[in-house]
């Protein structure tokens, strides 16, 4: 059915839906720009900017329907919840997806330039979403790996001392003395781990007294084309480079490589992250046996309880990363599985040998 202009319910409708989520990604938009400043701030407010233009378009179409109030999805309800509740990153990781996913390419109403613009948009968000990602990288990494290590290791460790015959208390005290010695395995592990990466980072670091010895040396006698040379470079460019430094040794700096050692993590953040995320994962598998479940109830519900937080985790990692959730979470589940299985197996194994 349509209007008197030609315009059929269904292109009103959703020309309307359109309308309702550019309003509401403008507002996104703008709501994360009013906690951020520089540069990250003035991008923001020009993207909520071209939302508005798209808007237009929407509202020159619709005439009088426009007038009238929409109703955003939900989809964009959630990333304004979310805006307004959680963390940066993980907001722009919503919106970079929101982005990619836009249907302009496909409608013959929308311009092309709007479907560039949301080709766009999604490049600038996954860029604004990469500097977030590399400042947690150190510590999400620990995090992950230690919440899945905890559900999947304990798992395993309370399944096959289960299915090798031990009573319920037994498995309890097992899988409680497996959360310890895990947890504080895991953060003692990670504290030398990035201790060590951050030393040798900060070993290829120019050293401040280097920089200052530029104010002091010979100009027309000195090494200082040695350490481009030292870097890769030719004679020919070390010289250039070298020339370069010299020439402005009123404020001398020499080059540093491109090694950002604070994307690495600090050692006691990262190794708490582990230990605490470590602990949390693997309380899940003996939550059964701490509320009085045994026997094969209690192995259920605690693989249950499991497969939902490898679900959880593989597709958090895959929201923040860029890739496919579903598929993420169910590499997870499949891993953590297939690990827990075999433990189960050679626990009955031994139950049925009398071990």
């Amino acid at each position: 059915m349509t209007d008197t202009t030609g315009r059929s319910r269904e292109q009103i409708r959703r020309w309307r839906a359109y309308l309702a989520d550019e309003r509401a990604e403008a507002r996104v938009y703008r709501d994360l720009a009013s906690r951020r400043t520089g540069a990250d701030r003035e991008i923001l407010l020009e993207l909520a900017e071209a939302e508005g233009r798209h808007e237009q378009h929407w509202l020159v179409l619709l005439g009088e329907s426009g007038e009238r109030p929409t109703t955003t999805s939900l989809r964009t309800r959630l990333f304004g919840l979310l805006a307004r509740r959680f963390g940066f990153v993980f907001v722009l990781a919503l919106l970079q997806r929101a982005e990619g996913r836009s249907p302009y390419q496909d409608d013959r109403d929308a311009t092309p330039q709007m479907a560039a613009d949301e080709r766009i948009h999604e490049e600038v968000v996954r860029a604004l979403a990469m500097r977030g990602r590399l400042r947690i990288s150190g510590t999400f990494r620990a995090a992950v790996f230690g919440a899945n290590d905890g559900l999947v290791s304990n798992l395993a460790l309370v399944l096959g001392v289960g299915a090798a015959g031990a009573d319920a208390a037994l498995v309890l005290v097992t899988g409680i003395a497996g959360l310890l010695a895990g947890a504080l395995s895991m953060g003692a592990g990670e504290y030398v781990s990035v201790s060590s990466q951050r030393e040798l980072l900060a070993a290829s670091t120019p050293s401040l007294q280097s920089a200052d010895a530029l104010t002091r040396i010979d100009f027309d006698e000195n090494e200082v084309a040695l350490v481009f040379r030292a870097r890769g470079m030719t004679e020919e460019e070390a010289e250039k480079a070298a020339a370069e430094v010299l020439r402005e040794r009123e404020a001398p700096q020499l080059p540093a490589d491109d090694v950002d050692v604070e994307t690495v993590g600090t050692p006691l953040g990262v190794a708490l992250s582990s230990f605490a995320f470590f602990a949390s994962g693997a309380l899940v598998p003996i939550l059964p046996y701490l509320f009085g479940l045994s026997g094969l109830l209690a192995v259920a519900v605690a693989a249950g309880l499991v497969g939902i937080a490898l679900l959880a985790s593989g597709a958090l990692v895959g929201l923040l990363s860029g890739a496919p959730m579903l598929l993420r979470a169910l590499r997870q589940l499949l891993i953590g599985y297939g690990a827990a299985a075999v433990t189960y197996l050679l626990g009955l194994l031994f139950n049925a040998a009398g071990i």
